[in-house]
């Protein structure tokens, strides 16, 4: 090269200015694109961060309210359930006396002797009743009409005082343990009203202080009016029941003897032929004990329960959350928390708490609540009791009491808040790293270029003179090579490109007819090929297409798994591909019912012919009257094996069936563990390994099957699963595994055999998340009704 070309100085037009204001600009503007880019990129990524921290805190936030929801309408469930329990086990010992008349009058005689204080009477002449003297386990009562003229108790009366002293031996056992009462009694029959209740009170001494009156009305009518009478409609009828249950609990009222307010919970007493009410056994509680419950609700730093009636009246509630809703209370009651029975949202300050609908769940409420002249938004969440049968004045009606929670969102939201600075700061910080970083790759690059266009323009120059000449049609110049970087290099390409123009213009015409020549054989073999391709995609698309769609209309159809009137029957396939290779079917023939469920090796094409092949020969089989699990399975894989052997499909598969007849369930065939759940909750695993082998490895395996009969009564659940439901990984790589399966199935038992399927699977779904599913998962449920 020219060693004075390299020299020249950098006029506004020669090359070298060019070049450094050329690839200067280029690089300031790839540094400012690209620096803007990654500024942009790192705003977006604090917004997104944001936005999904926000939406991640909002939805655990909603998440961990509903489950504290849950916790404590469990928690007032549980108290009142428990005192179900009690008042049904003091029913049964009495319904138990009344049912076996001779049995009761030997208990009475023989308490009567015992403890004779629990039914001697003694005579009130100022306010005509009678009571035993205290001492006894129990007080009973008896009122004047119920007594002769010599102010002794009826004889009929004097039998129920004597049988109702059983309640010495079961109340006080009753008192003391499972949920806290204040008493348990026993009333008699309309006809016979005694009053007997443990521990002992100034019973009678109390209602003439409180109830002036009471002795001379019908001690029922008096107290209860209408509350016999819905008994004595359901003993005619058990549908009238507003719930199905014999328990029937008031409105919260002030108790005569503790001056408390409380809740009583009755069971009715049957007579023998169950036609008519022979009395009730009975519990009371405080209400401070469902206050107390819900009092201890405390969600972040003020969040508060509330227990209310079904008509808006909050019977639970603490200081706190009686301000925060604007409750207005016509009475006050003893105990903390507890509430009058005059307290309604429906008579709010606030008006989003007096529009607050108890009647359903309607998951998160948003609501914007006064304080101090200002709107504060909360979220609510309503909670809606088990249903139960109540009595006001009149007759029984169903109630259900909702448990409410609230909290103001701005505590929910604080960790929110936190997050958003903390990002919002590292955002900033790496806002000012990125703008430093840019201005020092921006010095950096203007020296380079400096000192680059200096060594690389006087390469250039001569290059720039060589081309020229080639121009002119001079190809046999060449350029000197003095150097060995990249300009170098473009010198050496030069002096070829140099020969290679001086070759081809020599023979320009012959390698333009050769390479025309060669360009249209080219393209006429990539047009054949593309059409091949098309034809072939579209034909694998058709096969699939149908495949998928006769592999779906040979499944059980849902009102096919309606018909068993013994059986409640749900399934669920999800293939891996297009099309799987998953097998369940429902087969019904006359009395006789036959389930079963495999898993061909891989899923696709091949695997979801097989499983048709499967459904066909079983349904033909079923059909033909084959009864025997034995010989139905045996006869099953000898045709498949013929028919893999012709196919040469390199598959095989595990299959399983479960036949049922009305009276016995027998397994047969080797497939994954079997899940029963009984109605108690206790859950089997039964392993199949020695039930039978894989279908379509050997021609005759009749040898291998054998048979293994399964108890199945009322309530309990059969799962049959594949090992896609096992075997599905979350993206830890942990399996869902056969234990979890059981947990959820366990947890589930209650439910229809439709809930159980689709809570198992919603919980696999959760479990996987954004997890790739690799194999087909099929479950089933059958539940006996």
């Amino acid at each position: 090269m020219d060693a004075r070309s390299s020299k020249r100085p950098a006029r506004l037009g020669s090359f070298r200015a060019k070049f450094i204001l050329v690839v200067g600009g280029a690089v300031l503007f790839d540094l400012l694109v690209s620096g803007g880019l990654a500024l942009w990129n790192v705003q977006r990524l604090s917004r997104d961060a944001t936005l999904e921290v926000g939406q991640g805190l909002e939805a655990a936030s909603q998440e961990y309210i509903r489950t504290y929801a849950d916790s404590t309408a469990a928690q007032v469930s549980l108290l009142l359930r428990q005192v179900h329990n009690d008042v049904g086990t003091l029913a049964g010992v009495l319904q138990a006396q009344i049912d076996d008349p001779e049995r009761n009058s030997d208990v009475g005689a023989a308490i009567a002797r015992t403890s004779p204080g629990s039914v001697s009477l003694s005579y009130d002449q100022k306010t005509n009743w009678s009571q035993n003297a205290p001492g006894s386990a129990s007080v009973v009562s008896v009122w004047g009409y119920l007594l002769g003229q010599d102010h002794q108790p009826r004889p009929d009366v004097q039998s129920d005082i004597q049988t109702s002293a059983v309640l010495d031996l079961v109340a006080p056992s009753l008192l003391q343990r499972g949920a806290s009462k204040l008493q348990m009694y026993f009333i008699g029959s309309k006809e016979r009203p005694i009053f007997r209740t443990a521990p002992y009170t100034d019973q009678a001494q109390t209602f003439d202080r409180l109830y002036p009156g009471h002795n001379e009305a019908n001690f029922w009518d008096f107290f209860f009016p209408g509350l016999y009478e819905s008994w004595q409609g359901w003993a005619k009828d058990m549908k009238t029941r507003p719930v199905a249950d014999d328990i029937t609990q008031t409105a919260p009222y002030t108790d005569a003897i503790t001056g408390k307010l409380i809740v009583s919970f009755f069971q009715p007493l049957w007579t023998a032929d169950r036609k008519d009410v022979a009395g009730t056994a009975g519990a009371d509680i405080t209400l401070d004990q469902l206050a107390q419950t819900v009092e201890n609700v405390k969600v972040a730093q003020s969040g508060f329960g509330f227990l209310a009636m079904s008509d808006g009246n909050v019977v639970a509630i603490n200081g706190t959350g009686e301000k925060t809703l604007g409750l207005r209370s016509a009475s006050d009651a003893s105990g903390a928390g507890v509430t009058g029975l005059e307290r309604s949202l429906k008579g709010s300050a606030q008006p989003a708490i007096a529009k607050l609908a108890l009647d359903r769940e309607q998951g998160i409420q948003h609501l914007m609540l006064q304080q101090d002249g200002n709107e504060v938004p909360y979220i609510v969440i309503v909670k809606r009791l088990p249903a139960t049968n109540l009595w006001v004045s009149g007759p029984v009606r169903q109630e259900a009491m909702s448990l409410g929670v609230v909290v103001p969102e701005r505590e929910i939201e604080a960790s929110l808040y936190a997050a958003q600075a903390k990002i919002s700061e590292a955002t900033n910080r790496i806002v000012l790293y990125q703008i430093l970083a840019i201005l020092l790759s921006l010095l950096v690059v203007t020296i380079a270029v400096f000192a680059a266009s200096k060594r690389i323009t006087g390469g250039i120059s001569a290059l720039a003179d060589a081309a020229k000449r080639i121009q002119a049609k001079d190809y046999s110049v060449r350029v000197a090579i003095s150097s060995k970087d990249e300009v170098g290099e473009a010198g050496e390409a030069f002096n070829r490109m140099a020969e290679q123009i001086s070759y081809h213009t020599e023979n320009l015409e012959q390698l333009v007819e050769e390479r025309t020549a060669q360009i249209e054989d080219a393209k006429e073999e990539i047009s054949t090929l593309n059409a091949q391709l098309e034809r072939e995609n579209r034909r694998l698309g058709t096969e699939l297409a149908v495949a998928e769609r006769i592999q779906l209309m040979v499944l059980p159809l849902h009102q096919e798994l309606e018909e068993f009137q013994a059986l409640e029957i749900a399934a669920y396939m999800r293939p891996a591909e297009e099309v799987g290779g998953d097998y369940y079917d429902v087969l019904k023939n006359g009395n006789r019912l036959k389930i079963g469920i495999g898993d061909v090796t891989g899923h696709g094409l091949e695997s979801g012919v097989l499983m048709l092949m499967v459904q066909s020969v079983a349904r033909a089989l079923q059909e033909a009257g084959n009864t025997d699990a034995v010989k139905f399975l045996t006869d099953l894989n000898s045709a498949l094996f013929k028919n893999i052997v012709r196919t040469k499909i390199d598959k095989h598969l595990t299959l399983a069936f479960l036949d049922y007849d009305g009276k016995e369930m027998i397994l047969s065939g080797q497939h994954e563990e079997v899940v029963i759940v009984r109605a108690n909750g206790d859950v089997e695993r039964i392993d199949t390994m020695d039930l039978g082998m894989p279908i379509g490895l050997e021609a005759d395996i009749s040898a291998f099957i054998k048979t293994r009969e399964i108890a199945f009564a009322t309530g309990d659940l059969i799962l049959l699963h594949t090992d896609g439901v096992t075997e599905a990984a979350n993206d830890g790589g942990e399996l869902f595994g056969i234990e979890r399966l059981c947990r959820e199935a366990r947890r589930l038992k209650d439910q229809s055999a439709e809930k159980v399927v689709s809570g198992i699977v919603a919980a696999l779904m959760r479990f996987v998340g954004s997890q790739k599913i690799y194999d087909d998962i099929t479950l089933l449920a059958v539940r006996h009704r």
